[in-house]
């Protein structure tokens, strides 16, 4: 296929995919001017609880922003098909990884790339989908904490999608129209001599600090 055709099937999706995921979660972009921060040398983390989460993310950024901003995602799940390796490489322009390799210090490197060629990532700590409904959010993995010491410089912008799980549970193919948000907080860079530990618990707790259900326990707690 021409480069050119590419190019606009891939502006058409985008569009259309655009407004479909706005209407049946009503999430919208934010404005520039709602946002604390430039689009510079980013790293947004999130909450995994469905395939749908970067999009989540890549809606609700300002539509300029997204021209620097590519998803961390699964080469194993994204190359499966012609329509889904087409979306997810042309579409939204994202980084795949192999998850199952056994260095991940390359991974690392690879983000690392990236990040110096510009560009500004997406990625979920967690490492895999949270699917238990008791569980707000997942430990952490150690990748963000390796990314922020390879990148010193960059700032980490924690992000929680919620009510996602409702739209499109996992092993699910079609959408269920509901109301969902996407809280962005405030951006954050390791602390000289902070430790992987030290790192991922405030890492973990800035961006539990944005979900709905830790805010009406706050609510609770002060009300009480």
């Amino acid at each position: 296929m021409p480069k050119f055709i590419s190019k606009i099937i891939a502006w058409i999706i985008d569009r259309s995919l655009s407004a479909f995921v706005s209407f049946i979660t009503g999430v919208r972009p934010k404005f520039e001017g709602d946002l604390n921060f430039t689009p510079d040398n980013k790293v947004y983390f999130a909450n995994h609880a469905s395939h749908g989460d970067f999009v989540m993310v890549w809606i609700s950024l300002p539509h300029k922003w997204r021209k620097v901003v590519r998803p961390v995602a699964g080469a194993d799940y994204w190359l499966q098909g012609k329509i889904r390796k087409f979306i997810i490489q042309n579409v939204f322009n994202a980084l795949l990884i192999m998850r199952n390799g056994n260095d991940p210090k390359a991974i690392t490197m690879q983000m690392t790339e990236e990040i110096s060629n510009g560009s500004s990532l997406i990625i979920f700590p967690e490492g895999t989908r949270n699917t238990d409904d008791q569980t707000i959010l997942l430990p952490f993995k150690s990748g963000i904490y390796h990314l922020a010491r390879e990148n010193p410089d960059v700032r980490f912008v924690p992000i929680w999608i919620d009510n996602i799980n409702r739209v499109l549970p996992k092993g699910k193919l079609i959408p269920v129209p509901i109301i969902c948000d996407v809280f962005i907080g405030e951006e954050m860079a390791l602390h000289p001599n902070e430790s992987k530990d030290e790192f991922l618990e405030r890492t973990r707790n800035a961006l539990l600090a944005l979900a709905p259900e830790t805010k009406r326990g706050s609510h609770h707690a002060n009300a009480v």
